[in-house]
């Protein structure tokens, strides 16, 4: 990794005075970093937002559709800029102590679509599925979903605006007609214009600000770092708390939740996301814990992942191109482990990736690394400890994260250490849910927390100790805000990412207090590959194998035969002593 540049370039200041508008009084960029940390402080009066859940008598949240008219409808990214999913949900929830399912083969999953809005000429056909969360305990409700349909789209046309429509035809049960416009193609000069990003919604009335403000600033795709609809914090009569476990310690045999509430929030974003594609990592209140350790169920259901298009085959971590701009997102809430799946799953996407075609690298998940807030403070740390090597050789560029409920932005750092060739970490947990905005910190005077407290089970082992060098040396909490943390404020937005050429993007944070123009921090943030080089780790064997892997992954898709070979040479290549006998085998099968 490169020595840090404290002298802004000429060719980058013409660059930057170009975009900002000139002057020093511009937008600064990561390269006049490391910045001295900021504190915004609390007024006190001013505005934060009502944190309170929207009831489900609001008319955003009540059920329009009739008989199987598609709602909730929704557009996600496949991997590549050529294929989108289209989600929806038809009929509505079952709740109650019994409760009869609904048959999800009864209701056709159906696409009509072109890229003129008469005649939707193109077809094509998915999936569907019903979801239960059951509590076999007297008194509580049990919960079936409705019918949830997902349809994949291909061969489409990158950077390019589609109509379609949602549905089974065949009882005249389709939606209106709707708009999306894919990704543009991949490339170092090819982007989405703008990317928001925000994290723990829920659904109360400063997230509808927070949504109304991401509206505003016309995103191409909205990436959501978790915590969604925030079910969790109601028992399954519909009583709901700002805090369950201060309010419901005895009441049930089981952490409860409310599922309906997952409802009201597809259809309250249904406007949003039938429109712009939303990509979703799973949070802590994605668990939903019921009977026989199932968890997750609605997060897995109700969402479309390109799992199998990247190669996991899983909805907790996958990947996903957007022009020329790389996104990884990760799963904190199941193994990472360096001899785990994910883990290895991992290596083998970072492995593929050409930074001459991607050169942005943009890391997602949910709970945060560099958190100097007294909640969840060194909560991901055992993560952090498997993983950060591996994101810091491949170059990340940004990562994002929700969680904590405040803003904050890091300089770049590495294993603690200012390091000008560490990603950026971004927090948005700030995306209005009733659990409230996060104001104290662990470097305030008597916050810092006790290291056994910071422990969460859902998130593996423990791994919090005490820093061993810097000046916490020999302590759990800094005893002023830590010289890695560059902004951090405590208010409700969202932020927006404009990348504008393979070295420079923008990176904007909007509060919800501020006019729907406003920012309450920006940055541009700037690569130097020729001063910060990639230097994987990973042996030739191991690129092999990815490439092995997605090209297999495209066979499944594709449904063609030569899978098997596929599945063979993958097994060849992961023996590092049949390497060649291994490419051999690979060219023979693209000769057939």
């Amino acid at each position: 990794m490169g020595k840090w540049r404290w002298a802004l370039p000429l060719a980058v200041a013409i660059v930057v005075s170009a975009v900002v508008g000139g002057g020093a009084g511009g937008i600064p960029t990561t390269l006049d970093g490391p910045f001295v940390p900021v504190t915004s402080p609390l007024d006190g009066a001013g505005f934060r937002g009502r944190a309170v859940d929207l009831p489900d008598s609001d008319p955003r949240v009540r059920r329009r559709a009739r008989g199987f008219e598609p709602e909730q409808i929704s557009v996600s990214l496949s991997t590549t800029p050529d294929s989108v999913w289209i989600s929806w949900v038809t009929g509505n929830f079952q709740i109650g102590e019994d409760i009869e399912p609904l048959d999800p083969t009864s209701i056709a999953s159906v696409v009509r679509y072109g890229r003129l809005i008469q005649p939707l000429s193109q077809k094509a056909v998915g999936h569907s599925l019903v979801y239960n969360q059951l509590y076999p305990f007297k008194g509580l409700k049990n919960y079936s979903s409705g019918i949830i349909h997902h349809v994949r789209l291909t061969r489409l046309k990158p950077g390019s605006k589609y109509y379609y429509r949602c549905g089974d035809p065949s009882l005249q049960a389709m939606s209106d007609i709707h708009v999306f416009k894919t990704m543009p193609a991949l490339g170092s000069r090819s982007y989405p214009k703008r990317i928001a990003v925000a994290g723990d919604l829920g659904l109360t009335y400063n997230m509808t600000s927070t949504v109304d403000h991401m509206r505003s600033n016309k995103p191409d795709l909205v990436v959501l770092v978790g915590d969604v609809s925030y079910a969790d914090l109601y028992l399954t009569n519909g009583t709901g708390s700002d805090c369950y476990h201060c309010s419901f310690k005895t009441v049930s045999p089981v952490h409860e939740s409310y599922q309906p509430r997952w409802d009201y929030w597809g259809r309250f974003m249904e406007p949003l996301t039938s429109t712009i594609p939303i990509m979703v990592v799973e949070g802590n209140h994605e668990i939903e814990e019921q009977i026989e350790g199932k968890m997750f169920e609605a997060y897995n259901s109700r969402f479309a992942f390109p799992a199998q298009e990247s190669g996991s085959f899983s909805t907790f971590y996958y990947s996903f191109n957007a022009g020329g701009i790389h996104f990884v997102m990760l799963g904190a809430y199941i193994s990472y482990n360096r001899s785990g799946e994910q883990y290895r799953w991992l290596e083998r996407d970072l492995a593929t990736v050409d930074r001459k075609v991607t050169p942005w690298l943009v890391a997602n998940w949910h709970p945060p690394w560099y958190n100097t807030y007294k909640s969840h403070y060194m909560e991901a740390e055992c993560m952090r400890v498997e993983m950060e090597e591996l994101l810091y050789s491949y170059g990340v560029d940004i990562v994002f994260n929700g969680h904590v409920h405040a803003y904050e932005r890091s300089n770049r750092v590495y294993n603690y250490t200012l390091d000008p060739c560490g990603p950026l970490y971004i927090t948005v947990g700030d995306g209005g849910n009733r659990e409230n905005v996060t104001t104290c910190h662990a470097d305030d005077p008597g916050h810092c927390p006790e290291p056994l407290s910071t422990h969460d089970k859902h998130l593996g082992g423990f791994c919090a100790t005490n820093f061993t060098s810097g000046p916490a040396a020999g302590k759990f909490c800094w005893d002023r805000q830590p010289e890695y943390s560059a902004y951090r404020e405590s208010s409700f937005g969202h932020g927006i990412l404009e990348v504008m050429n393979e070295t420079h993007a923008l990176w904007m944070w909007h509060r919800n207090q501020d006019v729907y123009n406003g920012t309450g921090d920006a940055i541009y943030v700037v690569r130097q590959p020729d001063k910060c080089s990639v230097q994987p780790k990973s042996s030739l064997n191991l690129r092999l194998a990815a490439i092995l892997e997605t090209a297999r992954n495209l066979c499944v898709a594709m449904e063609v035969s030569c899978i098997e070979y596929f599945l063979l040479n993958l097994l060849k290549f992961l023996n590092a002593t049949v390497i060649l006998e291994g490419i051999f085998e690979t060219l023979k099968i693209i000769v057939d």
